[in-house]
């Protein structure tokens, strides 16, 4: 697709130009290794190199424009130069603008938050479709263009990628796309250019600390989110959490709030909780769901209030809102001939954790242990390592710890670093497994029948990652394999 440079430059975007603003443009890259004659190439500054140290590669291979923060000393006569503030700012404003703005002739909805993102954004979409509406996805887990299934490869994709798939959207017909935004996305502008009808907050608890350094840098680069949307749109933020208010004290939008424990636009009771769902009482009217647990129940009321924001019959949601099933890897069970329930869980932060053991242990018996089968990345937040594990302990009858996606450091150092969390009063319950496919094992040997086994962290991820290599692992395929080896 070729386009004049200044087509692509608006007005808003504080920049200056050395060179032709009427040349043509073939693509966008911020990858020098994707650079074609007629490119326009982003000298971005990245975490892990500066794009700046690639102009001159870029320009080799034939770009005919390069947008950058620091012009070279020299300057080649064959590129356009664009100076600019922020290289990845000016990447998302223009990237939007090269595909047509697409996320204006969409209903987009942005969900940010630790947890919760996942499950609303996709029970959102799959809503919105049961009602014969088009709409797009944009999530952890799968995109989705309408019907069609694309892999994702990031919570948020960046923003070439964003605007490519928001304006297929678009061609395909959607009306609206249901986005997860998250923290580090809003902090590298990935979501810059972008124009929301509406924005979701969740929760915030502790994660991400590797990136953000402080919680105070996390809260803040969550609010970011909000204080740009603009007047015509919604924000409905999680009055119960201490922050949910915080992360809407300066946005344009309006304000819409939802929650269990505090007053609220949108209320929700839980009047029973089981392993097959719950009943709930939503602004006044009683819904059976067949999802499980209070966080769930979060969920689902974000999801009422944003339906409702949009414009859509508060029956009709109600109604619809009975008939959803569990997102892939968020508490899932499979149960063993014998009696033996695995819940298979993506919690991997402490909040996510108890959350998910306070639901089972709310609803399982006296006689029901509750085996817990949890690790934790690598190469990511060291903080909460060892709180998972005080919080696996605190909950569970019996833990064992385990690798989760140790990527490029050592399992036992990881495992090493989660014990530091556990009493000593708490040790005895505690075993140690590295393998995860011999702690799997493990766990369906110990349980009884009637027990309890999660299996937390990895929820929906087919794989496994370590030292740089994805190697297939599935924890629900696992266990089922397990409960039919072992015949239990």
């Amino acid at each position: 697709m070729s386009i004049q440079l200044k087509k692509i430059l608006p007005k808003t975007l504080n920049h200056q130009i050395t060179g032709d603003s009427n040349v043509l443009i073939n693509s966008i890259t911020f990858d020098s290794r994707n650079v074609e004659k007629g490119s326009c190439f982003f000298a971005v500054k990245g975490t892990q190199s500066d794009g700046h140290a690639y102009i001159e590669q870029a320009i080799s291979k034939g770009a005919s424009v390069v947008v950058c923060e620091d012009l070279p000393q020299n300057l080649n006569e064959s590129a356009t130069y664009v100076k600019v503030k922020d290289s990845s700012y000016a990447l998302g404003i223009m990237a939007s603008e090269y595909y047509g703005n697409p996320s204006k002739k969409l209903k987009l909805v942005g969900v940010t938050g630790t947890n919760g993102k996942t499950t609303t954004a996709t029970l959102l979409y799959k809503l919105i479709s049961n009602f014969g509406i088009k709409a797009g996805l944009l999530s952890t887990v799968v995109n989705y263009i309408a019907d069609k299934e694309i892999k994702a490869t990031h919570t948020t994709p960046d923003q070439i990628e964003l605007n490519n798939l928001l304006s297929q959207m678009v061609a395909e017909g959607c009306e609206y796309c249901f986005m997860e935004v998250s923290s580090h996305s809003i902090v590298q502008n990935r979501i810059a250019g972008l124009e929301f009808v509406g924005g979701i907050f969740t929760n915030i608890t502790h994660d991400h600390l590797d990136y953000h350094k402080t919680f105070q840098n996390y809260i803040n680069a969550k609010k970011m989110f909000f204080d740009n949307l603009p007047e015509h749109a919604f924000a409905l933020t999680n009055v119960d959490d201490k922050n949910g208010m915080v992360m809407v004290q300066n946005t344009r939008a309006k304000v819409k709030t939802y929650g269990i424990k505090s007053l609220a636009d949108v209320h929700c009771r839980i009047i029973e909780s089981h392993f097959d769902g719950m009943l709930l009482n939503i602004d006044d009217v009683e819904v059976w769901t067949r999802l499980i647990g209070k966080f769930n129940a979060y969920n689902l009321l974000a999801i009422y209030g944003t339906l409702l924001s949009l414009g859509f019959d508060k029956t009709e949601i109600l109604t619809r809102l009975s008939n959803v099933t569990a997102v892939s890897g968020r508490f899932e069970y499979v149960k063993s001939n014998g009696g033996i329930t695995a819940i298979v869980d993506y919690a991997h932060t402490p909040d996510a954790l108890e959350n998910v053991l306070s639901t089972i242990n709310n609803i399982k018996s006296d006689t029901q242990r509750v085996i817990t089968v949890v690790g934790a990345g690598g190469n990511r937040d060291k903080t909460k390592r060892p709180e998972m594990a005080k919080v696996a302990v605190d909950n569970s009858d019996l833990v064992i710890l385990t690798s989760d996606n140790p990527r490029f450091e050592e399992p036992e150092d990881i495992l090493n670093d989660m014990k530091q969390g556990i009493p000593k009063e708490s040790g005895k319950k505690v075993v140690t497994i590295v393998n995860r496919r011999e702690a799997i094992r493990t766990a369906c040997l110990l349980a009884n029948p009637a027990d309890i086994i999660l299996l937390a962290g990895k929820g929906h991820e087919t794989y496994q990652e370590i030292k740089g290599v994805k190697n297939h692992f599935d924890d629900k395929e696992e266990v089922k394999n397990m409960f039919n080896t072992l015949a239990i």
